[in-house]
Protein backbone atom coordinates (compact mmCIF):
# COMPACT_ATOMS: atom_id res chain seq x y z
CA UNK A 1 0.00 0.00 0.00
CA UNK A 2 2.89 2.31 0.40
CA UNK A 3 4.04 2.21 -2.86
CA UNK A 4 0.01 2.94 -4.16
CA UNK A 5 0.78 5.89 -2.03
CA UNK A 6 3.78 6.97 -3.24
CA UNK A 7 2.18 7.28 -6.60
CA UNK A 8 -0.73 9.16 -5.33
CA UNK A 9 1.01 12.47 -3.60
CA UNK A 10 4.59 13.29 -5.34
CA UNK A 11 6.45 16.45 -5.63
CA UNK A 12 4.20 18.96 -8.11
CA UNK A 13 6.19 18.98 -11.53
CA UNK A 14 7.72 22.47 -12.96
CA UNK A 15 4.81 22.47 -15.53
CA UNK A 16 1.01 21.70 -14.02
CA UNK A 17 0.21 18.88 -16.08
CA UNK A 18 -1.38 16.16 -14.17
CA UNK A 19 -2.91 13.43 -16.63
CA UNK A 20 -6.68 14.53 -16.37
CA UNK A 21 -8.87 16.91 -14.95
CA UNK A 22 -11.15 16.23 -12.13
CA UNK A 23 -13.67 19.00 -12.77
CA UNK A 24 -14.12 21.38 -16.29
CA UNK A 25 -13.93 25.13 -16.93
CA UNK A 26 -14.25 25.90 -20.51
CA UNK A 27 -11.87 28.76 -22.57
CA UNK A 28 -11.18 28.92 -25.97
CA UNK A 29 -11.85 25.56 -26.77
CA UNK A 30 -10.08 23.89 -24.08
CA UNK A 31 -11.16 21.88 -20.91
CA UNK A 32 -9.14 22.30 -18.00
CA UNK A 33 -9.70 21.43 -14.56
CA UNK A 34 -8.93 21.18 -10.50
CA UNK A 35 -6.46 18.20 -9.97
CA UNK A 36 -5.89 15.54 -7.29
CA UNK A 37 -2.57 16.62 -6.16
CA UNK A 38 -0.89 13.46 -7.50
CA UNK A 39 -0.57 11.87 -11.18
CA UNK A 40 -3.83 9.38 -10.59
CA UNK A 41 -6.62 11.46 -10.63
CA UNK A 42 -10.96 11.15 -12.19
CA UNK A 43 -12.45 13.00 -14.80
CA UNK A 44 -15.69 15.01 -14.40
CA UNK A 45 -17.07 17.59 -16.64
CA UNK A 46 -18.26 21.13 -14.21
CA UNK A 47 -21.37 20.72 -16.20
CA UNK A 48 -21.99 17.09 -15.68
CA UNK A 49 -20.85 15.88 -12.42
CA UNK A 50 -20.28 12.24 -12.68
CA UNK A 51 -16.85 10.18 -12.04
CA UNK A 52 -14.73 7.53 -13.56
CA UNK A 53 -15.93 4.03 -11.67
CA UNK A 54 -13.36 1.40 -11.21
CA UNK A 55 -12.90 -0.91 -14.50
CA UNK A 56 -15.07 -4.15 -14.66
CA UNK A 57 -13.33 -6.26 -12.24
CA UNK A 58 -11.68 -3.96 -10.17
CA UNK A 59 -14.61 -3.29 -7.50
CA UNK A 60 -13.68 -6.62 -5.46
CA UNK A 61 -10.17 -5.49 -5.06
CA UNK A 62 -10.96 -1.86 -4.55
CA UNK A 63 -13.69 -2.92 -2.00
CA UNK A 64 -10.99 -5.25 -0.30
CA UNK A 65 -8.44 -2.96 -0.17
CA UNK A 66 -11.06 -0.43 1.67
CA UNK A 67 -11.89 -3.03 3.93
CA UNK A 68 -8.11 -4.05 4.94
CA UNK A 69 -7.20 -0.39 5.22
CA UNK A 70 -10.77 0.07 7.52
CA UNK A 71 -9.57 -3.01 9.99
CA UNK A 72 -6.15 -1.27 10.08
CA UNK A 73 -7.09 2.06 10.95
CA UNK A 74 -9.23 0.38 13.56
CA UNK A 75 -6.38 -1.17 15.04
CA UNK A 76 -5.05 1.91 14.69
CA UNK A 77 -6.37 5.51 14.18
CA UNK A 78 -2.72 7.23 15.02
CA UNK A 79 -1.98 5.97 11.30
CA UNK A 80 -2.45 8.76 9.05
CA UNK A 81 -0.61 7.40 6.14
CA UNK A 82 -3.30 4.04 6.18
CA UNK A 83 -6.04 7.29 7.01
CA UNK A 84 -4.66 9.18 3.66
CA UNK A 85 -4.23 5.75 1.71
CA UNK A 86 -8.15 5.27 2.57
CA UNK A 87 -8.96 8.70 1.84
CA UNK A 88 -7.52 7.86 -2.08
CA UNK A 89 -9.50 4.38 -2.31
CA UNK A 90 -12.51 5.89 -1.53
CA UNK A 91 -11.44 9.03 -3.66
CA UNK A 92 -10.89 6.82 -6.68
CA UNK A 93 -14.00 5.01 -6.13
CA UNK A 94 -16.22 7.88 -5.82
CA UNK A 95 -16.87 7.93 -2.12
CA UNK A 96 -16.66 11.62 -1.35
CA UNK A 97 -17.89 11.68 2.31
CA UNK A 98 -15.79 8.78 3.35
CA UNK A 99 -12.86 10.90 1.60
CA UNK A 100 -13.46 13.82 3.49
CA UNK A 101 -14.11 12.24 6.92
CA UNK A 102 -10.66 10.04 6.07
CA UNK A 103 -8.60 13.41 4.81
CA UNK A 104 -10.13 15.39 7.91
CA UNK A 105 -8.80 12.44 10.40
CA UNK A 106 -5.46 12.43 9.00
CA UNK A 107 -4.93 15.89 9.01
CA UNK A 108 -5.79 15.94 12.23
CA UNK A 109 -2.47 13.90 13.26
CA UNK A 110 -0.13 15.70 10.69
CA UNK A 111 -2.20 18.96 9.80
CA UNK A 112 0.67 20.24 7.59
CA UNK A 113 0.33 18.13 4.68
CA UNK A 114 -0.32 20.42 1.39
CA UNK A 115 -0.85 17.28 -0.66
CA UNK A 116 -3.80 15.49 1.57
CA UNK A 117 -5.10 19.17 1.74
CA UNK A 118 -5.55 20.03 -1.96
CA UNK A 119 -6.97 16.57 -2.54
CA UNK A 120 -9.15 17.39 0.75
CA UNK A 121 -10.40 20.42 -0.90
CA UNK A 122 -11.10 18.85 -4.49
CA UNK A 123 -13.38 16.41 -2.51
CA UNK A 124 -15.39 19.73 -0.80
CA UNK A 125 -15.98 20.95 -4.33
CA UNK A 126 -16.84 17.88 -5.37
CA UNK A 127 -19.51 17.71 -2.47
CA UNK A 128 -20.99 21.37 -3.50
CA UNK A 129 -19.02 23.00 0.16
CA UNK A 130 -16.81 25.54 -2.18
CA UNK A 131 -15.87 28.07 0.94
CA UNK A 132 -14.48 24.98 2.58
CA UNK A 133 -12.49 23.97 -0.79
CA UNK A 134 -10.90 27.31 -0.82
CA UNK A 135 -9.76 27.22 2.80
CA UNK A 136 -8.41 23.74 2.38
CA UNK A 137 -6.60 24.92 -1.16
CA UNK A 138 -4.86 28.06 1.38
CA UNK A 139 -4.20 25.78 4.01
CA UNK A 140 -2.17 23.75 1.47
CA UNK A 141 -0.63 27.31 0.32
CA UNK A 142 0.13 28.02 3.38
CA UNK A 143 1.49 24.47 4.13
CA UNK A 144 4.01 25.10 1.34
CA UNK A 145 3.79 27.83 -0.76
CA UNK A 146 4.99 26.28 -4.04
CA UNK A 147 2.64 23.62 -4.46
CA UNK A 148 1.58 24.61 -7.75
CA UNK A 149 -1.51 22.38 -7.97
CA UNK A 150 -3.77 24.59 -4.75
CA UNK A 151 -3.27 27.85 -6.21
CA UNK A 152 -4.47 26.22 -9.42
CA UNK A 153 -7.42 24.64 -8.22
CA UNK A 154 -8.30 27.47 -6.07
CA UNK A 155 -8.57 29.65 -8.65
CA UNK A 156 -10.89 27.43 -10.61
CA UNK A 157 -13.48 27.03 -7.30
CA UNK A 158 -13.26 31.14 -6.96
CA UNK A 159 -14.32 31.72 -10.54
CA UNK A 160 -16.78 29.23 -11.68
CA UNK A 161 -18.63 28.11 -8.03
CA UNK A 162 -18.24 31.25 -5.85
CA UNK A 163 -18.10 33.68 -8.67
CA UNK A 164 -15.14 35.29 -7.89
CA UNK A 165 -12.70 36.14 -10.71
CA UNK A 166 -11.05 38.79 -9.41
CA UNK A 167 -9.78 36.01 -6.79
CA UNK A 168 -9.69 33.32 -9.44
CA UNK A 169 -7.09 36.28 -11.14
CA UNK A 170 -4.65 36.61 -7.96
CA UNK A 171 -4.69 32.88 -7.63
CA UNK A 172 -3.18 32.56 -10.72
CA UNK A 173 -1.04 35.05 -10.41
CA UNK A 174 0.16 33.87 -7.35
CA UNK A 175 1.12 30.62 -9.33
CA UNK A 176 2.68 32.61 -12.35
CA UNK A 177 5.18 34.21 -9.73
CA UNK A 178 6.36 30.70 -8.46
CA UNK A 179 6.28 29.10 -11.84
CA UNK A 180 6.06 31.67 -14.78
CA UNK A 181 5.45 28.76 -17.16
CA UNK A 182 2.48 26.71 -15.68
CA UNK A 183 0.12 25.28 -17.58
CA UNK A 184 -2.99 23.20 -17.25
CA UNK A 185 -2.55 19.76 -18.12
CA UNK A 186 -3.62 20.56 -21.65
CA UNK A 187 -1.06 22.56 -22.69
CA UNK A 188 -3.40 26.11 -21.86
CA UNK A 189 -0.49 28.47 -19.97
CA UNK A 190 -2.09 29.84 -16.77
CA UNK A 191 -0.69 33.01 -18.13
CA UNK A 192 -3.11 32.59 -20.92
CA UNK A 193 -6.10 32.11 -18.35
CA UNK A 194 -5.13 35.59 -16.70
CA UNK A 195 -4.68 37.43 -19.62
CA UNK A 196 -8.01 36.13 -20.77
CA UNK A 197 -10.39 37.11 -17.51
CA UNK A 198 -8.00 40.17 -16.75
CA UNK A 199 -9.08 41.60 -20.32
CA UNK A 200 -13.26 40.90 -18.90
CA UNK A 201 -14.29 38.05 -20.94
CA UNK A 202 -16.43 35.46 -18.88
CA UNK A 203 -16.14 31.97 -20.43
Amino acid sequence: METRQNNYVKKETMLIAISIALVAGFISGVFFGVYKSGKAALPASIHKQTQNKPAPGNDRNLTAMIDGIVKQVAKNPEDYKALIQLGNLYFDSGQFKNAIDAYEKSLAISPDNADVLTDLGVMYRRTKQYQKAVQSFDKAIAANPKHEVSRFNKGIVLLHDVNDKDGAIQAWKGLLAINPVAMTSTGQPIEELVEHYTAGHED
